[in-house]
């Protein structure tokens, strides 16, 4: 214990000794490490808000689309885009199954329709128009700031009822304390403003689409636009039955639509888990680009390291030949190169750490929606990455200084 503090004391001295030449060795693993940390702690921030996300909109849910929803890259396929639609008839028939507690359903209505809200010289032109039956904001778990959501009635008489998200809100009624039961236009039609919706606390980067939201009673939106087709299910299951109504409706979507029993499914049903599932597969590629153009430092700075540790060779060939001449062995000059090119890059490792601590509450000051945590791993494999590359680019010199001779060594000038 005695010896391996001597060896990492004087290790310290030595590198002490060329502050800067030191500083500029360790500078790749400074920016590979920082690269590292920054991006996990960027990426383990938004995977915490999207499961606060998906699980404010209920862990119980199944949304039921034609098309793949939830995190996705890349287009679609053909077969995808050609598969026909979910209908109101599915809704009725999911309903039927004994783990699902409740089925509520949204309309999206298409581009073309005119979805700008104007009201007294003010207007909005961003909102998501849909329709939506009486239990979405249920089975959604929706909370409304003022006035009350779409109801039976409204749907069964096809009222021209609106209910919307805070940001239509404050973009047209700026300084307006009570925004429920005024009227407002839309598509030459004149609607009346029944609620507006709370914004959610648990977002993924500040914003949800709930909070441009216009929607209208479902059966009023057909009447607006009878071309409209794209239809979501979202299902409800019962408490502690989430696999069973999977199970169920997979099988009821599949009669519905008679799917062979050796076709796959031409729709996809989504949980808060697959969401999660799919983004962290993202983040794995993600993590892999990361992890290689973090390389690219780590290994310039070991290939730094390598050479400013030859050059200490060099530099100490006496002081190799001295510690020789008294007694010490080729395995001790191994461990004491060995220790100062591992304390060189672990020095390294902690100021990147420190770095991306820095980073990241600047992240978080400077953009606070852009959620930035850094997990304990990220820190503890900096740490390992940058002590293992002072690990393997150490052994050469190390053996070298070993392999000296001692009486050349001792001549050396």
């Amino acid at each position: 214990m005695t010896l391996l503090k001597e060896i990492v004391v004087m290790a310290f001295d030595n590198i002490s000794a060329n502050k800067f030449r030191s500083g500029l060795t360790i500078l790749g693993i400074v920016i590979g490490v920082v690269t590292v940390v920054a991006i996990a702690s960027i990426l383990t921030g938004l995977r915490d808000n999207l499961v606060r996300m998906v699980e404010d909109y209920g862990t119980n849910n199944i949304y039921a689309f034609h098309l793949t929803t939830g995190v996705r890259v890349g287009p679609r396929s053909r077969e995808e885009l050609a598969r026909k639609r979910l209908t109101l008839a599915d809704a009725e028939a999911l309903k039927a199954a004994s783990a699902v507690e409740d089925v509520a359903s949204e309309l999206f209505l298409n581009w073309d329709i005119d979805k700008t809200i104007s009201y007294n010289g003010k207007s909005y032109k961003e909102g998501n128009l849909s329709g939506v039956t009486a239990n979405y904001a249920r089975v959604m778990n929706i909370s409304l700031r003022e006035g009350r959501f779409i109801s039976e009635t409204d749907d069964m008489h096809r009222r021209n009822v609106l209910v919307i998200g805070v940001n239509v809100a404050e973009a047209v009624f700026p300084n307006y304390a009570q925004i429920a039961g005024r009227k407002v236009l839309m598509g030459g039609q004149v609607y009346e403003i029944i609620g507006v919706l709370e914004k959610r606390k648990n977002t993924l980067f500040g914003e949800s689409e709930e909070d441009d939201a216009l929607f209208v009673p479902l059966k009023t939106a057909m009447k607006m636009s009878p071309q409209s087709e794209f239809l979501m299910h979202v299902i409800r299951a019962r408490s502690g039955m989430l696999a069973e109504a999977l199970d169920q409706s997979e099988q009821i979507l599949r009669r519905q639509r008679n799917v062979r029993f050796d076709q796959p499914n031409d729709f996809h049903l989504s949980t808060a888990d697959k969401i999660v599932e799919q983004f962290d597969s993202i983040t794995r590629v993600l993590g892999l680009v990361a992890v290689a153009i973090s390389s690219i430092g780590l290994i310039v700075g070991g290939v730094g390291v390598m050479n400013i540790m030859l050059v200490s060779v060099t530099e100490r060939t006496r002081e190799i030949g001295v510690r020789m001449a008294v007694g010490a062995r080729r395995s001790d000059i191994v461990i004491q190169f060995l220790f100062e090119a591992m304390t060189l890059t672990f020095i390294g490792g902690v100021i990147g750490i420190v770095f991306a601590l820095l980073l990241s509450v600047i992240i978080r000051l400077a953009l606070p929606t852009l959620p930035s945590s850094i997990p304990l791993w990220a820190v503890v494999s900096g740490l390992g990455v940058s002590i293992a590359v002072g690990l393997v680019f150490g052994v050469w010199p190390a053996r070298k200084a070993a392999n000296l001779d001692p009486i050349e060594a001792l001549r050396y000038e």
